[in-house]
């Protein structure tokens, strides 16, 4: 009897419009790390079950923020990792946003805990006194509860200036952030933790409105264009970015 193998799952690149080419450099790169990968489309995402997704959210992107949404509110397709990516107009890779994961509000508090269970983030919080942030202007009650009832000190920043703020007063175990904040957006803030020890590996969360408009999604992708790189990154320095994910 013939021994079938289960297909090598791969890594999805989703955002990019098929036929220009724009996923090229990307493609080389996840190959070059011993990544199988291919331009995909996200009506296939439920049936493909791909090992994770590479998203372009710059604003080159085709409907980058929608198709983050769309991911995060379907339980066939919420568990999937998603690293978010910033695409030239040609294709060259600017930025890399390795965040820890994203949740879209209002959140469900048993699959909040769940997942930070499977992400083994919940172990600790009984043995030692640990702080969990949350950054939103408007605080969040229900993951406050919800990361409380675990044992954890649940702590509030208002804007990215009083997280950081708050972080380098005491260490914090993992941040829960809104996308979209008064004085920055959630990705300029997970740049400004990896600047200082203290912060630079705190895992960090992105919470998504459940409907985000055709402007804040162009404004979402304007804030990203500001981080990214002058220069194309290297092959190593973006893998290095997605190993850490592993």
């Amino acid at each position: 009897m013939a021994h079938t193998t289960e297909p090598r799952r791969e890594l999805w690149i989703l955002g990019v419009r098929p036929g220009n080419g724009r996923e090229e450099i990307l493609s080389s790169y996840l190959e070059a790390g011993g990544y199988a990968c291919r331009l995909e489309q996200f009506e296939n995402l439920e049936a493909g079950r791909p090992l994770g997704i590479v998203l372009d959210v710059s604003p080159f992107s085709d409907d980058g923020w929608g198709l983050l949404l769309k991911i995060k509110s379907s339980a066939a397709t919420r568990n999937i990792p998603v690293l978010p990516v910033f695409l030239s107009e040609k294709g060259k890779v600017g930025g890399v946003f390795p965040v820890a994961g994203f949740f879209k509000l209002p959140v469900d508090e048993h699959y909040l805990l769940e997942r930070l269970a499977v992400y083994g983030l919940t172990e600790d919080a009984e043995t030692w006194d640990l702080q969990a942030l949350i950054v939103s202007r408007t605080g969040e009650e229900k993951i406050s509860r919800a990361i409380e009832s675990i044992g954890f000190e649940v702590v509030k920043g208002y804007t990215g200036k009083e997280a950081l703020a708050l972080a380098s007063i005491h260490p914090k175990y993992m941040v829960f952030c809104s996308h979209m904040l008064p004085d920055m957006s959630a990705f300029e803030l997970l740049e400004k933790f990896k600047l200082y020890p203290y912060s630079s590996n705190t895992p960090v969360f992105v919470l998504l409105k459940e409907d985000m408009k055709e402007g804040e999604k162009l404004a979402m992708s304007r804030e990203i264009a500001h981080l990214v790189s002058k220069k194309q990154l290297s092959c190593e320095e973006f893998l290095a970015n997605l190993r850490r994910r592993d």
